[in-house]
């Protein structure tokens, strides 16, 4: 089953009318028509109203939503609203509630806030989500399931511990299996009895917070088992919706790069793929931009939904800067140009009490249709029913793959050594940004992925190696392709096991280096690169070329002239290996060789301002997306005859070609 069929891109988003008297979902009604606004995510976050006690269902509420929505012609996006414990189930039921990394059992509150091992909130949340699809299953507002929202959070009370047993007598089958992957005869750590096992916590293996860990093993397998424990939650309620609907596509709303749960663990068991874009604060347009590519690569390229996104600003940072004009515009078709398939705001009227009363809202506390924000999200939603269905289905053509894993993540962040500053999400976005930057469209995929597609595959900070991967990678060059991995990659098996080998592991031959020693300084240390006229920082592997070709080395230190960058030819192919942390001039350097190399740098790779992407639509018909990220006009040379779609005006190959100051353009 895949993402709903549509006739456009559906734009609207979180709404909470059961927040407000009918009078101003009337006027919230009026507003949407004149914005455009098609479809309402609605229902997250009403558990204590439609089941206000164990025995009582109300669907009063949630029945005039659906109704109302149904009569103006809009479709939903159904909640089950289990996200957020009621009070009554929280008091009946104290075990639902979680116990924090310090053993801590809290109280009810806030949200996010259930033990996904409770017998108690699996009974009641499956209960709650059948008795939705039984009545509303066949309501001609219905459009798609949304599960929960924004599942998260980590639960170590004594039904969790004894789950995680459970968990790891089907993962590992044996104590002896298990001892040997956590490596417990370290420290007298061998278990005798799976009831001795307690989940690592600051009660047990840590220290100094949840990534300083005595036992990578442990923890590593904890964070597995915290995935497939909310996933399980997940799939109850799935399972409860299917027994009264089997058609409607269901989904819940991911976060991008979030660290604690591994999408790619999820995505087969989603009909579609959705998230919600809050980019980091003063983030470069690469960072939502990776985020987006990743959420199509869980689905194996199919579009996703922008579940959410503010049309102004955020509420829950210490700072929330405001968008600026044209900034929401820009977001907005970034996401249509890596696949986004829908485009949904949180939130579509302002709270008026608690925590998100000054989160950013399409209708704002006095309810105006003449401010800035509601103009920009209603010439946005003319804009995007002008351009009609288009887009809807385009598959992205990379022939770049960049392998993002989770377990390689979580190893290298819980590592004790070389260095806690290597951040993972930091070094993948390097190569990522280098690429995209360089014109590129890049795919972002798990390990597993098909790489038979792909001229060069990206594989930075690559700490664990998992099954295959190192055949399937030297296959790749074997018939002319390029790989390039970095340091701190092929370190670790499954279980977080150093190889018995040299480093880079599995990887050794592929990139023809061996590496026995490492150096680690303070971030105030810069290494020289003279070669590329660059510096490097935080990790500095010493590089012992076997049958690799330096491409450029360290500047001083003892291991001068020693090799940071090297090249290995492999087959008809290529591999590269870049042994330090280089900075961002560097890394570019380097990834737009190999693009070169593939014929793969973009037709407007010189301006950096300027982001490109490409999307094949079912019918064959090309769309590059041109998004101009700058406050000043991007002056290009058109590279072919093309139509704009947003402008309807045609450009001939080789004549001038404007892009407005935060401008778009698709051509076709």
């Amino acid at each position: 089953m895949t993402a709903p069929r549509t006739p456009k891109i559906p734009y609207g988003g979180d709404y909470n009318p059961e927040q407000w008297p009918e009078a101003v979902q009337d006027d919230d009604h009026r507003l949407f028509t004149r914005a455009g606004i098609d479809t309402l995510t609605v229902g997250v976050f009403t558990w204590s109203l439609t089941q206000p006690g164990p025995d009582t269902y109300d669907f009063t509420v949630l029945d005039r939503i659906l109704d109302r929505a149904a009569a103006e012609g809009r479709q939903v996006c159904l909640a089950t609203g289990t996200a957020a414990l009621p009070p009554w189930l929280a008091k009946r039921h104290p075990e639902v509630n979680r116990t924090d990394f310090e053993g801590r059992r809290h109280r009810y509150g806030q949200r996010h806030n259930f033990c996904p091992s409770s017998p108690a909130y699996r009974r009641y949340a499956g209960d709650l989500a059948r008795r939705l699809a039984e009545r509303y299953a066949h309501h001609p507002a219905l459009l798609a399931w949304h599960i929960n929202n924004e599942y998260g959070g980590v639960c170590y009370c004594d039904l969790c511990a004894d789950a995680f047993r459970e968990w790891l007598r089907d993962r590992h089958g044996t104590l002896d299996a298990l001892n040997d992957a956590w490596w417990t005869t370290f420290w007298s750590h061998r278990y005798t009895d799976w009831d001795q096992i307690e989940p690592p916590s600051a009660l047990t293996e840590h220290w100094g917070g949840p990534d300083h860990t005595a036992f990578q093993g442990i923890t590593l397998d904890y964070f597995r088992f915290t995935t497939d424990a909310l996933l399980g939650c997940f799939l109850a309620e799935k399972e409860a919706i299917r027994t009264h609907d089997p058609d409607t596509p269901v989904t819940t709303n991911f976060m991008g790069t979030f660290r604690p749960l591994d999408y790619h663990r999820w995505a087969p068991h989603l009909d579609f793929a959705s998230w919600d874009n809050y980019p980091p604060l003063d983030a470069p347009p690469t960072r939502p931009a990776l985020a987006h590519d990743l959420m199509r690569g869980l689905k194996d390229g199919a579009p996703f939904w922008l579940m959410e996104q503010t049309p102004s600003t955020t509420a829950c940072r210490d700072v929330n800067p405001l968008r600026r004009p044209g900034e929401l515009r820009l977001a907005t078709f970034q996401a249509i140009a890596h696949g986004a398939d829908a485009a949904l705001y949180f939130q579509m009227r302002a709270s008026r009490g608690a925590c998100e009363k000054y989160h950013g809202a399409v209708i704002g506390h006095a309810g105006r249709d003449d401010t800035r924000v509601f103009g920009e999200v209603a010439d946005l939603g003319a804009e995007l029913e002008r351009l009609g269905a288009v887009t809807l289905g385009a598959r992205t053509p990379a022939r770049v793959a960049l392998l993002f894993d989770w377990d390689s993540w979580w190893a290298l962040e819980i590592s004790d050594g070389p260095s806690r500053l290597v951040k993972y999400p930091d070094v993948v976005h390097a190569y990522y940004r280098a690429a995209r930057e360089a014109g590129a469209d890049v795919d972002v995929v798990p390990q597993t992925a098909d790489l038979t597609a792909y001229d060069v595959v990206l594989a930075p900070a690559l700490h664990m190696i998992k099954g295959d991967l190192a055949t399937r990678l030297e296959a790749v060059a074997g018939r002319g392709g390029t790989v390039l991995a970095t340091f701190l990659s092929g370190r670790v098996d499954e279980h977080d096991r150093a190889f018995l080998t040299d480093v880079p592991g599995p990887l050794a031959v592929l990139m023809g280096v061996r590496v026995d020693e490492w150096d680690a300084r303070p971030p105030e240390f810069a290494q020289t690169i003279p070669e590329l006229g660059t510096e490097a920082r935080l990790v500095f592997e010493i590089v012992r070329p076997r049958g690799a070709e330096p491409v450029a080395s360290y500047g001083k230190d003892f291991y001068a002239g020693t090799p940071a960058v090297t090249r290995n030819r492999f087959g008809g192919g290529e591999g590269w290996y870049v042994a330090t942390a280089l900075d961002q001039p560097g890394v570019a350097e380097v990834v737009r060789g190999i693009l070169g190399r593939h014929d793969l740098l973009g037709p407007y790779a010189d301006h950096p301002t300027v982001e490109t992407a490409t999307r094949v639509a079912p019918d064959g018909t090309r769309l590059l997306f041109l998004l101009n990220h700058a406050p000043e006009p991007a002056h290009l040379t058109a590279h072919t005859t093309a139509t704009d779609l947003l402008t309807g005006k045609r450009v001939d190959q080789g004549e001038p070609l404007l892009l407005d100051p935060l401008g778009v353009a698709i051509l076709r």
